[in-house]
């Protein structure tokens, strides 16, 4: 063969470019050695594509265009290095032809058949809606992912620039990294950024049957292996299968009978991808639940633990967090198993074709209807497929992983609120604040069968102190919440200065009605900004408005008395301020909220008599020219009060003022009143 046909063999055929290393290193030795005549030819008989003779000496040039022109399509990168198979062919060029011969064959056959014992399976992909919108989360990052793509492509050197080609690939790889990891953090901050914003819009009922841990868990490790699966898998996978599909082309180039045979594994292991794929997903399904369980148990016992080390239960919480993980590791041992048994299958699959590609190629040598050439090609490319098909089953499997985390995600995010916080409604220009129930009937979503109202009529006049009362149990509380819009009764006809509150927009309705609870929950910030909050842009607040509203709440001075003053951090939930001194915080925050309607939960009953003191006179700032509804459990504190409303049973029994209900003798005002002083 002249040196313009091996220029058109290496240059125009997509090779592997194993071929071209191999073919330059060749040369190289021929340089310097008189090869024997079975040596120069590859392939002394069998088909003419597949043949390859070289004269015993070509000169420079040749070498040079050869090296020039000899590169082989994209994407046609072996799995092992081209010097490794160089290497090994010619280690022993200068013994004679017949050993050599039979030693490569021998050689390259066992390699073949190492590799394709590593998997030679063909998995089914999942439902495609599930991979589709899988995928689609890295439609924003497709231009990061053609560069990471770009940089895998690469060059075959001559040895004067090889140096430069070093670089060249550093920077390649470089690229590759930096690109394919960036996407992937990127992603990860639009999934997580977005399921963020669907929980902030679920309704309150969705907290109370949700663990909190749950949540955190599917912020966390859910969005991790999702994006795992959009970034490295997806490219390994790509690459795996065009690697596998070049393979095999060239497989049935050389003989499509051993093709066939070789490919003859495919349907069994089909079936098994399959039937390993449901139960995988499955699986990590159950182990992601049981993950959130631990973590809902460890988050919850740590911010609890002054009364978990109070009660000396660190032991007991100790154990009761083993028991948690104690569960997923037994679901890992289940995965473990699976994954054992499906990789041993494919294993065992890829080891009985090379069996069966020996034995039959072994016949068709006899028939001389395949060279040891060809056979032994056909081995390297069947090793070839079988480290691709290895990588698509390693593909497979963390794509059915990232699947089943993926449907966790996928239903909080489609899960659309009872009550929905961002639905727009009716703002009225003025408001002033005359609240009426009429006829409600509510109970919580999650004690759907235990009623807090049944047919409650109430009238809340504007600009007045309205105070609830009633024994436990009776639905004081529930009009806090229930005012605020955070539940969705059974039946009810609710108004705000004579509209239905459903037809008001939902966060112009909160942001007009102000609540200072029993337990106020500040956030684990600065004192500055928790009183910030209030406000409905917190980062526009000034310092001059948080010290007003602190003045005015009687919190200005043991602030100011604090080392770092209003940069003082509270601590998770405020726990390093006293209860007064969280009382006075929160009414802060409500003054610079400044709403029209003003709910107090009984905001001063767990304090000693100072620090009621400084709380009471910072509420009656507060309260003025607003309606004021105070849910009571000490009576004493609402003598002031404009009216007074007795709740029983989830009804409004009675209604009047301090001296109305109290002078009835058989009322139920006087009774919880006498009930108190006695107590006292």
């Amino acid at each position: 063969m002249s040196a313009a046909s091996i220029k058109w063999v290496i240059g125009s055929s997509c090779l592997p470019r194993t071929f071209t290393v191999i073919t330059k290193q060749f040369i190289s030795f021929q340089r310097h050695h008189v090869l024997p005549q079975g040596l120069r030819s590859f392939h002394s008989h069998g088909s003419s594509a597949a043949r390859l003779h070289l004269p015993s000496r070509i000169p420079v040039s040749t070498e040079t265009h050869i090296l020039s022109k000899g590169r082989c399509c994209k994407g046609s990168g072996s799995a092992k290095s081209p010097m490794w198979f160089s290497k090994r062919i010619f280690a022993s060029a200068g013994r004679r032809y017949a050993k050599n011969s039979t030693s490569q064959v021998s050689e390259v056959s066992g390699q073949a058949g190492q590799h394709i014992s590593k998997g030679n399976s063909k998995s089914k992909l999942p439902r495609l809606a599930d991979v589709r919108r899988l995928f689609g989360l890295a439609e924003p990052e497709k231009w990061r992912l053609a560069v990471y793509f770009s940089c895998l492509v690469r060059f075959i050197p001559d040895a004067e620039t090889l140096i430069i080609v070093f670089l060249i690939g550093g920077l390649a790889n470089f690229g590759r990294v930096y690109s394919l990891h960036l996407a992937s953090q990127r992603m990860v901050k639009r999934l997580r950024e977005q399921l963020f914003s669907r929980i902030m819009r679920q309704e309150i009922a969705f907290f109370d049957k949700t663990k909190t841990g749950e949540l955190v868990n599917r912020l966390s490790t859910d969005t991790s292996v999702v994006a795992q699966s959009l970034s490295h898998n997806i490219s390994d996978g790509l690459r795996s299968i065009f690697q596998a599909l070049g393979g095999i082309g060239m497989m049935l180039y050389v003989s499509s009978k051993l093709t066939l045979i070789s490919m003859g594994i495919v349907p069994p292991v089909a079936v098994a991808s399959i039937i390993y794929g449901r139960y995988l997903r499955n699986i990590t399904k159950n182990v992601q639940d049981s993950l959130a369980d631990a973590t809902h148990v460890a988050e919850e016992r740590i911010a609890s633990i002054r009364t978990v080390r109070a009660f000396a239960h660190e032991e007991k919480e100790r154990e009761s967090y083993s028991q948690k993980v104690e569960k997923v590791l037994r679901l890992g041992y289940k995965e473990a198993l699976a994954r054992g048994i499906f990789f041993g299958f494919t294993g065992f699959s890829g080891n009985t074709v090379i069996i069966s590609v020996f034995y039959f190629g072994g016949l068709m040598m006899l028939g001389s209807n395949i060279t040891v050439g060809n056979l032994s090609s056909f081995l390297l490319y069947a090793a070839y497929v079988g480290i691709s098909m290895n990588g698509l089953t390693s593909f497979y499997t963390e794509l059915n992983r990232s699947i089943a985390a993926s449907h966790r995600i996928w239903q909080l995010i489609d899960r659309q609120a009872t009550i929905e916080s961002t639905v727009s409604g009716l703002q009225p220009r003025s408001l002033e604040g005359q609240l009426q129930f009429n006829s409600v009937s509510f109970s919580y979503p999650s004690r759907a069968d235990l009623p807090v109202f049944s047919g409650l009529d109430l009238s809340i006049p504007a600009g007045q102190v309205t105070a609830i009362v009633g024994p436990s149990g009776s639905g004081k509380s529930t009009l806090k919440v229930y005012n605020a819009e955070f539940y969705d009764a059974v039946t009810s006809f609710i108004t705000l200065d004579g509209i239905d509150i459903k037809n008001l927009d939902p966060s112009w309705l909160r942001s007009n009605i102000g609540t200072v609870s029993q337990e106020p929950t500040l956030f684990s910030t600065s004192i500055a900004e928790n009183i910030a909050y209030g406000a409905e842009k917190p980062e526009e607040v000034s310092l001059q408005e948080i010290s007003d509203a602190a003045k005015k709440a009687n919190a200005f001075n043991f602030i100011t008395n604090f080392p770092s003053g209003f940069e003082t951090l509270v601590g998770e939930r405020g726990i390093m301020l006293s209860g007064g001194q969280k009382q006075r915080i929160a009414i802060a925050r409500a003054i610079l909220k400044n709403p029209k309607i003003l709910i107090l939960d009984e905001a001063t009953s767990a304090l000693d008599a100072e620090s009621e003191y400084q709380v009471q006179e910072a509420l009656e700032r507060l309260m003025v020219e607003k309606t004021v509804l105070v849910i009571a459990h000490r009576l004493s504190t609402i003598k002031s009060a404009n009216r007074i409303v007795v709740l029983s049973d989830g009804k409004a029994v009675e209604s009047g003022t301090y001296e109305e209900l109290i002078s009835v003798k058989d009322g139920l005002f006087r009774k919880l009143v006498e009930r108190q002083t006695i107590t006292k």
